[in-house]
């Protein structure tokens, strides 16, 4: 009993150091793939890298195989022209020595020295214009361009704005009895009237006259300065404001404006566009409009949704324009800086009685034969079926044609 249990332990031994080696020899095996792999990798590597310089070479040396072949063709055009030139001279040589004359004093002798520049010339002629001569070619086509650009203006627009106008003197805007100019307290001091004219601009966007002016009537009954407004509360503030549109967000900014105003400016307002534009709710044309009615001072053209409208109706900016900043940086590039001051109240005005966003009056318009966007129908609309002028338009044409005469009369 005692022999049988000592074989079998002796045989469970000898299995587990043979697993043992198994896993071990297992372990090496694995050990050495490791170390192969990178090899493999490295060696693949190498054999795609010997394989892309090979194919380079076998392209250049193709390249350089025709190359060579060209050149060779080449030189070999110009020894033979070299060489039947001077069999052609030594053979003219030798006849005139048999004749006895001179070569030296014959002009139609040629020179080896010019038969040796001659395959150069050739040479030289092949080859291409210089990059100096192509981009000189593109710099001259760009300067001109610019210069284009820069001395366009559009058709016929001395004679639109003086119909402009001409309209405008008839009848009186919104803009002329309630615009942001006629909002402030004509009795106040200069400093509070140029605060009630930034009040009313920051009112007015997207707004019409008629509501701005109102508002600005309740506003002025509270005694209108930036202090009033600081301590004045939120939606107190709203409820004048309303119905302005956007009144609640206008409502904040004209608090954070007045407290601005109060602590750094003295209660007064900006006196450049920099600082105007830098103020809450305060945009360029709101900026320029308020330096030219409240500082006098013309820095550029008031843009807002009429003279948006009416300058890209008339074909007055180069390129159709989508926002009225557009609209100005293209208006002020061709437009006289002396007529910046009026453009805006002439525009804004025409815009809010002939040149409507919605169903333009353009029968009752002196610019109908010359506007670009006025429909066929209205083209010979000043005349009826009697061919009688339209009454509407006889005062104003009189006007016109008074206006032309005068002027001509003053430069005769």
């Amino acid at each position: 009993m005692l022999q049988h249990l000592f074989r079998v332990n002796l045989r469970t031994m000898s299995s587990v150091k043979k697993s043992k080696q198994s896993l071990a020899t297992n372990k090496s095996k694995i050990k050495k793939n490791r170390t192969q792999i990178p090899q493999i990798t490295e060696a693949m590597k190498v054999d795609n890298n010997i394989n892309s310089i090979t194919e380079k070479l076998e392209v250049n040396g193709k390249a350089g195989r025709k190359a060579n072949n060209d050149e060779i063709l080449d030189m070999e055009e110009m020894s033979s022209s070299t060489y039947a030139k001077t069999r052609l001279r030594t053979k003219k040589k030798s006849d005139e020595l048999e004749k006895g004359g001179k070569m030296h004093n014959n002009p139609s002798v040629i020179d080896l020295k010019q038969l040796d520049e001659e395959p150069e010339k050739v040479v030289n002629s092949k080859k291409p214009k210089g990059i100096n001569e192509l981009t000189g070619a593109s710099s001259s086509k760009k300067i001109k361009k610019e210069t284009d650009e820069v001395n366009w203006e559009p058709k016929d627009w001395r004679e639109i704005l003086e119909n402009i106008r001409l309209m405008r003197s008839k009848d009186n805007a919104p803009v002329d009895t309630m615009g942001c100019h006629k909002c402030a307290d004509e009795n106040a001091d200069e400093k509070t009237q140029r605060f009630h004219k930034l009040v009313a601009l920051m009112l007015s966007s997207q707004t019409k006259d008629e509501t701005t002016y109102h508002a600005m009537l309740r506003l002025k009954e509270q005694t209108l300065i930036p202090e009033t407004i600081v301590n004045m509360k939120l939606n107190t503030l709203e409820n004048m404001l309303h119905p302005v549109s956007f009144y609640k967000n206008k409502a904040k900014y004209l608090q954070q404006t007045s407290k601005i105003l109060v602590e750094n400016y003295g209660s007064d307002i900006p006196n450049n566009i920099k600082d105007l534009v830098a103020l809450p709710g305060v945009g360029p044309k709101m900026a320029h409009i308020c330096m030219s009615t409240a500082w006098q001072q013309v820095t550029g053209i008031g843009v807002d949704v009429h003279v948006h409208r009416i300058c890209n109706r008339l074909n007055w900016v180069p390129k159709a324009t989508k926002e009225p900043e557009q609209t100005r940086l293209a208006l002020e590039a061709w437009l006289p800086q002396q007529l910046w001051g009026e453009v805006n109240h002439l525009l804004v005005g025409f815009g809010q009685t002939v040149c409507t966003p919605a169903k333009p009056k353009c029968e009752n318009c002196l610019n109908n034969n010359i506007c670009p966007s006025a429909p066929k129908s209205a083209k010979n609309i000043n005349k009826n079926e009697n061919n009688e002028i339209n009454p509407q338009l006889a005062e104003l044409l009189n006007k016109a044609e008074f206006k032309k005469s005068k002027t001509i009369l003053k430069n005769c």
